[in-house]
């Protein structure tokens, strides 16, 4: 049984006003944004499969898959597409001491800083929480170090096995719209169905019009 549902409910945006659940705009716009990389071969497809469509997105990467793959952040960086963090280890909140959890993502933003100083300008402390879930008092630390909190309105599931490449699809066309931010990961185990429904969202939406953008301050705020 899914506990999140692939479009988030409006009422639970409500309860956590202060993240980042869509934008708010009558254009269209559409945010793409992909979870745990940078990984090997992965990433490299979907920033060439971004690249055939003109699109920019957000990349919430894992610090030691950037630690590991620095080439590979490099050509994200390259190619115009914004950072995020996402914790250095993959950190469940709810099973992490607040002190350790921060230490983690701060570790992360120094290594993700040290590698865009002087370059994107329009970057900000953007975080997303592994599996969408982390402690209040983790939310609130960071939420007063600076850091915009971005969640989503529509969730793909590649990542889940027993989500078949057609349902995969299905969770984002035609539920995305306006200003909508959905949710992707260029990682192994989600590889099958990413690879079957990004191409399709991409075609799809651009043919009615949209265009593809990366979370910017500018876009923010």
């Amino acid at each position: 049984m899914k506990i999140i549902p692939a479009k988030t409910p409006g009422f639970v945006k409500t309860l956590f006003p202060k993240f980042v659940w869509n934008i708010n705009t009558i254009n269209k716009e559409l945010y793409l944004t992909f979870d745990d990389g940078p990984t090997p071969e992965i990433t490299e497809w979907v920033l060439r499969t971004l690249k055939d469509y003109n699109a920019k997105a957000t990349f919430f990467c894992i610090g030691k898959n950037i630690e590991s793959n620095p080439d590979i952040f490099q050509s994200i960086l390259n190619d115009g597409h914004s950072i995020g963090n996402h914790t250095f280890n993959h950190l469940k909140g709810w099973k992490t001491k607040t002190k350790d959890y921060i230490g983690d993502v701060e570790r992360t933003q120094d290594l993700i800083n040290s590698k865009i100083e002087n370059r994107h300008s329009s970057f900000e402390s953007l975080f997303r929480p592994p599996y969408g879930k982390f402690k209040s008092k983790q939310n609130n630390k960071l939420q007063k170090l600076g850091y915009k909190i971005i969640l989503w309105d529509v969730l793909s599931y590649d990542w889940d096995k027993s989500v078949s490449e057609e349902a995969c699809l299905k969770n984002i066309i035609p539920v995305a719209k306006e200003g909508s931010i959905i949710v992707f990961h260029d990682s192994v185990k989600a590889s099958r169905n990413l690879k079957y429904a990004l191409p399709k969202v991409l075609k799809y939406y651009s043919e009615k019009g949209y265009v593809f953008k990366a979370l910017s301050k500018e876009i923010l705020e």
